[in-house]
């Protein structure tokens, strides 16, 4: 990483440099040529006045060095020039700077020859007469002056280039080094100092590795809870079978410890399967099948199907409500009636009653199921959804629960985005209600 930001300040700072050398040569140059036109301009307006004023051919004004005067008429014939004889040079009325002079009064150009390595300056100004006094000036072009500066170009370029990469070095250290120290230190990443513009990024880093260690955790949790859930009917299951191996139980018992045996058996059974249904809700992302859903129809059939399971229990199952379709997966639907359900029955009490009902409240498809069973301290109401959690552990083991009923419950809220409610006293019995959004 540091190598890569390395080479790219290294090219954006190379990339300055030209670029800054090309603006540096373009913007002397023009001042180059400018001053040149200056001073061309102050011969040429002297010239003017010695012109107007003598007879240009028998003045020695004219011979300066470095400068060439020249008179031309307005149709372009040349009078008079001070370098060649005038008579054998070629009509100039079509020089731009002469056109210039000929209709403003002044005009200037520059010619560049590419053989020589020289440009040719002309200032060229309108006579009272009607003729065109012009001077020009040699001088070197931009090719010629770069070629000339090159060198110190070159010497100026690498110590640029020496201090780019210093100060490259250092402010790739100073951008890298807080991203270093929370690789490094990840759990205390949010006392590192960094620069604002990395702030964002520490938060969301630190928020997915909270996010990690809690999801960590709590797998480390669930395991152990799964090796003890499942070890206790295992054990019981075990040891029946051992006493029956060894002749060691009567008739009699023998018929006991084979219905303890079964029991253990279905509760083991059902412990895995629920134990299956929440992997399967932890592995689901954006695969769920969801599709038009009768909830009134289904909680109608949930509730004929632990009709028989209530009457065991001793407890009364009531259904109604009215119409009402959600967009869901139907089989998660059923699970979560079912648990809901079966949890209202199993912590009911003898003689209670258990109330599933579905209907529009709030402008939004509700099902709520209510019963008369033991309540829930106001102090565990938070944590009934946990995995493996039980306010009663005794009841809840001789009843068949196995401390996941809720989890999944939540689960399949949260998977279809819908919102759960808890009401609860205790002796009085619980209420949970769950909004769907309408889709």
């Amino acid at each position: 990483m540091k190598k890569k930001i390395n080479v790219h300040f290294m090219i954006i700072a190379s990339l300055a440099i030209l670029f800054t050398l090309g603006l540096v040569i373009g913007t002397f140059y023009e001042l180059f040529k400018n001053q040149v036109f200056e001073d061309l301009k102050t011969y040429t307006y002297i010239f003017k006045e010695i012109t107007e004023q003598e007879n240009i051919k028998e003045n020695d004004y004219f011979e300066i060095e470095n400068l060439r005067i020249t008179i031309i008429k307005d149709e372009g014939t040349v009078l008079f020039d001070s370098n060649v004889n005038e008579n054998g040079m070629d009509n100039h009325g079509n020089r731009p700077e002469v056109q210039e002079a000929l209709k403003k009064g002044e005009g200037k150009a520059v010619r560049t020859s590419e053989t020589l390595q020289k440009s040719t300056f002309y200032y060229a100004v309108l006579l009272k007469d009607g003729n065109v006094l012009r001077v020009a000036r040699e001088a070197d072009n931009i090719i010629s002056i770069f070629a000339n500066v090159a060198p110190v170009m070159l010497e100026i370029t690498a110590m640029l280039f020496m201090l780019c990469l210093v100060l490259s070095h250092f402010l790739t250290k100073s951008i890298v080094q807080p991203i270093e120290q929370m690789a490094e230190d990840m759990e205390n990443m949010k006392y590192i100092k960094t620069y604002e513009e990395l702030q964002p990024f520490v938060t969301t880093i630190n928020r997915q590795h909270e996010d990690i260690v809690r999801n960590a955790n709590m797998r480390q949790d669930f395991t152990a809870n799964v090796s003890h859930e499942l070890k206790t009917p295992l054990t019981s299951i075990s040891g029946y079978a051992e006493l029956i191996e060894n002749g060691m139980a009567s008739e009699n018992d023998v018929k006991r410890f084979a219905g303890e045996i079964h029991k253990s058996a279905k509760r083991l059974l059902t412990l895995i399967n629920d134990i299956i249904k929440l992997s399967e809700l932890d592995a689901i992302e954006n695969s769920i099948y969801f599709e038009k859903v009768d909830l009134y129809h289904l909680a109608e059939t949930c509730a004929n199907m632990l009709q028989v399971n209530a009457e065991k229990h001793k407890v009364t199952l009531f259904f109604f409500g009215a119409p009402c379709t959600i967009t869901a997966n139907k089989d998660m639907i059923e699970e979560l009636m079912y648990n809901l359900c079966d949890n209202a029955i199993r912590y009911n009490i003898p003689g209670g009653t258990v109330w599933l009902e579905v209907k529009e409240e709030a402008g939004k498809p509700m099902l709520k199921v209510r019963d008369t069973g033991i309540g829930i301290p106001k102090e565990h109401q938070d944590r009934i959804f946990e995995r493996f959690y039980r306010v009663d552990k005794s009841r809840s083991k001789s009843t068949g629960g196995t401390g996941l009923g809720l989890a999944i419950v939540k689960h399949i809220v949260a998977k279809h985005e819908a919102k759960i409610h808890l009401t609860s006293e205790v002796g009085k019995g619980t209420e949970i209600k769950i909004f769907f959004e309408e889709k």
